[in-house]
């Protein structure tokens, strides 16, 4: 509603400062040839007793161009008009919480004349009236920025959430969202450029502030969830200023979704796990390979142990167990558990050959195999897939 006053109010003021312009131009004959009205004589005449004003107690005389003379005279005839428009714009700012939006697109057209070439040619003087007012729009469009910036910074995620969609993600986005729509027609966006890049920049370090500060949920989850979100936010947006910001945010989401999958690949199979982690670090010790099974937490007789426990239904139960859990924790808008699953898929099929590759290795000759197969791992994840 403030903005289609401001435009109306715009709209009657543009012909009535015109016509008023052409007036006095035409009645005083300010601009005309003859060389009497090159300049226009204004004597201001003493008011009060001279001792009040002796500088002034014969009169002055100012010398001023046409122009000069019809600026300052509609300055007079509408003086009230500057104080009456920033009175409307703290109204507008008022009544919506990003009504300073509206109302810089909407001066911005007026003074720089994109609202279309039919409109009458704007006066000097208004056109002046309205840069002065513009910049205060800029102004109080800034302070909105900063303001929103702090509130993205200082953001807090309510204590009882595991997950999900951070508040300030939504906050920028609807910002973004209605930003765009108010700017959808002009041509003039630096400002709002400037304002987004900044909004980005804001609500990324309050992701990785928030993640880490929550203790109910998996940091990497909830860092791989919020960057996804902002990334299909932004694709769906094509902005051009937040191109960087979108690659960003699809790099950061796919880290995270690393970081989380192998956090989970040990549970299923977690002393099996921890087993083949010592073997790797005793090798990069200098431990020789043939020397690994005499060390004795690693011995044969430790492995076919560990292994023993991880017969093929125990590993199914315990992927099952693990989907249960990155379905209970993913939030169901992003869509990221089939994702999340596939991935889940690669890194235990890379971690089957790793194991295998350190039995030849290190447990050549001993007939020691793992007591599931590469081709039961991916029966499995199927078979839970499909059930699903």
């Amino acid at each position: 509603v403030s903005k289609q006053v401001l435009e109306q109010v715009l709209r009657e003021l543009q012909p009535l400062c015109t016509s008023e312009q052409q007036f006095l131009q035409e009645f005083f004959r300010l601009g005309h040839d003859s060389a009497e009205l090159q300049a226009l004589e204004v004597r201001v005449s003493t008011v009060g007793p001279s001792h009040l004003i002796p500088d002034l107690s014969h009169g002055l005389v100012w010398f001023l161009r046409p122009e000069e003379v019809t600026t300052q005279l509609l300055s007079d005839i509408f003086r009230c008009l500057e104080p009456e428009l920033r009175a409307f714009l703290d109204i507008c700012n008022k009544v919506h919480p990003l009504g300073c939006l509206q109302v810089l697109v909407t001066l911005s057209d007026s003074v720089f004349g994109t609202q279309g070439s039919s409109s009458a040619p704007c006066s000097s003087f208004l056109h002046t009236l309205l840069g002065n007012v513009l910049l205060l729009a800029k102004s109080n469009f800034n302070k909105c920025i900063v303001t929103l910036c702090k509130e993205l910074e200082e953001a807090k995620t309510p204590s009882r959430t595991r997950g999900g969609i951070l508040p300030c993600v939504s906050r920028f986005q609807e910002f973004v969202a209605f930003s765009e729509e108010v700017f959808r027609t002009s041509r003039r966006r630096g400002e709002l450029d400037k304002a987004q890049l900044r909004l980005a920049s804001s609500v990324f370090s309050s992701i990785c502030s928030l993640a880490s500060a929550n203790l109910r949920a998996n940091t990497d989850l909830v860092m791989m969830e919020n960057f996804h979100h902002i990334h299909n936010f932004l694709c769906q947006k094509s902005i051009p200023c937040l191109e960087n910001k979108k690659r960003e945010a699809k790099q950061k989401s796919r880290e995270h979704m690393e970081k989380y999958v192998t956090t989970c690949l040990g549970q299923p199979l977690e002393r099996l796990s921890h087993f083949f982690e010592g073997v790797k670090a005793r090798l990069a010790q200098g431990v020789k390979e043939e020397e690994v099974s005499f060390q004795l937490a690693y011995s044969k007789q430790e492995l076919r142990k560990v292994i023993e426990k991880y017969p093929g239904k125990e590993v199914k139960r315990a992927l099952e167990t693990l989907y249960r859990k990155i379905h209970k924790y993913l939030s169901p808008e992003e869509n990221l558990l089939p994702v999340v699953w596939q991935a889940m898929e690669r890194e235990f099929i890379r971690q089957y050959r790793e194991f295998e590759e350190l039995i030849q290795r290190c447990y050549a000759g001993s007939g020691i195999a793992l007591e599931f197969t590469r081709e039961d791992l991916l029966s499995y994840f199927n078979s839970i897939t499909v059930s699903n």
